[in-house]
């Protein structure tokens, strides 16, 4: 599985569709990062997304017969959690990567903090955030 950072051409904002949620981090009270996987060049390559929780409420929304099961999984563990970051995984037969069937997504790079020493920019990094969400409606 290959980084999807390492095949964009450039760091503008750019869309990914056939997602699959493969963790979700709660990060502390207010941020989640979501470990995530999409097909792009026919190949499958993963990502990380950072958002705010009324974004991860969202996407949950979109995961078809999951969604209700996916979102009480989520309210319970944010109720119990005693240590962060806290992690819920779902890699497992029993627990499937959550599909987000006719979504995009509209992401933008982010970048770390440390400067490349040869130049001045920074590094894009495999962390991206989520700009907007859009469904594809079927006649």
């Amino acid at each position: 599985m290959k980084r999807l950072i390492d095949i964009l051409a450039d760091d503008t904002d750019f869309f990914v569709e056939h997602v699959q949620i493969t963790a979700i981090v709660f990060d502390n009270t207010n941020d989640v990062t979501i470990w995530a996987t999409t097909f792009m060049d026919e190949e499958l390559h993963f990502f990380h997304l950072g958002l705010e929780f009324q974004s991860l409420d969202l996407l949950l929304r979109m995961a078809g017969d999951r969604a209700g099961e996916l979102q009480e999984e989520v309210a319970d563990a944010l109720a119990n959690v005693t240590e962060w970051p806290c992690l819920l995984e779902y890699t497992t037969e029993d627990d499937p990567p959550v599909l987000l069937p006719g979504v995009a997504l509209k992401l933008s790079c982010t970048y770390s903090v440390e400067e490349d020493e040869e130049e001045d920019d920074p590094t894009p990094q495999n962390v991206f955030y989520l700009e907007s969400v859009f469904l594809r409606i079927e006649p």
